[in-house]
């Protein structure tokens, strides 16, 4: 597809990621399209996961692998026919697959997993920094990715290169680089501001600077961490409204660059592979309560 820009590609490719006009001073009004993450409910039936997509006001799943989930293996276990009728009952669709235990180089057979699914996006994170110059790291990465890229932009599927810690994607500089390198459509970040500086201002900078290399927001902060046990009130912390980050000045950053992907409020629990609350009601419950925040950042954002 000669020629192709990033918009297009996702014009075309999905209805998902057609990026709609949301700018707040247009008749249509900025609002999120939200997106369940499986691993938020431990390891719970599939079934019951996709039963709880409509309950937070969502419309998608993402499916999640262990040790954070398991029910990207579930589905292969009860059958992949089976999940899409699951999925038509009630009126869910499957849109990502998270895959950091693939990696970026062994995501071949899950594109064409996804694509005959109706997916459209794959999220993995990126490879380990070396001394060489950050820049040239980043340039090599994508370039290092241009067999996958070709192989996701045929089937219409998109690689989200989460900015994970210890990892070379993952400072602002690093996202500021892969913004300027990358010319793939097929190849975009799904921003995780838990990973990045908790400023809310730097967080939003680099929102405008993504643009539509954004592929995927999590919405999502540091809190009090998520690597020891604590509290439930402090573990929820990484949850929006909970923590100390206003996401006012970040939703106002998403409407400016008409941000149109799908957002996931999300957090980690600790030990991974437990549900956020003790029953799939109470984590869509919680989910909520962020998302309700979420709505009057959106009206802080619009004056």
């Amino acid at each position: 597809m000669p020629g192709t820009t990033r918009r297009s590609f996702l014009a075309a490719s999905a209805a998902s990621l057609t990026i709609p006009t949301l700018n707040a001073n247009e008749h249509k009004p900025f609002s999120f399209k939200y997106m369940l993450a499986s691993s938020m409910y431990g390891k719970i039936d599939v079934t019951e996961c996709i039963r709880q997509v409509r309950r937070i006001g969502a419309t998608a799943i993402d499916l999640w692998p262990p040790s954070h989930g398991d029910q990207r293996l579930q589905i292969d276990k009860i059958g992949h026919d089976r999940f899409l009728q699951t999925l038509k009952k009630y009126n869910v669709k499957f849109e990502l697959s998270t895959r950091y235990d693939l990696g970026p180089y062994r995501l071949q057979d899950e594109v064409q997993i996804v694509n005959s699914l109706g997916g459209s996006m794959i999220v993995c994170g990126s490879r380990k920094q070396t001394t060489a110059p950050l820049k040239q790291q980043v340039q090599d990465f994508i370039d290092s990715l241009k067999d996958i890229t070709k192989i996701a932009r045929q089937a219409g599927v998109r690689i989200c290169i989460e900015n994970h810690s210890s990892s070379l994607i993952n400072s602002p500089d690093s996202i500021r680089y892969f913004s300027e390198l990358n010319t793939s459509p097929a190849l975009g970040i799904a921003l995780a501001p838990y990973h990045l500086p908790q400023n809310e201002n730097t967080i939003a900078e680099l929102i405008e600077e993504l643009d539509d290399n954004l592929a995927l927001f999590y919405a999502w902060e540091h809190g009090m961490g998520c690597h020891k046990s604590m509290p439930k009130p402090l573990e929820l912390m990484q949850m929006p409204g909970q923590g100390t980050l206003d996401f006012a000045p970040i939703v106002a950053a998403l409407i400016k660059i008409q941000y149109g992907g799908y957002t996931e409020i999300f957090m980690h629990p600790t030990p991974r592979g437990i549900p956020i609350m003790e029953t799939a009601d109470l984590v869509s419950t919680e989910i909520n309560k962020s998302k309700a925040y979420l709505s009057r950042c959106i009206a802080r954002a619009n004056g």
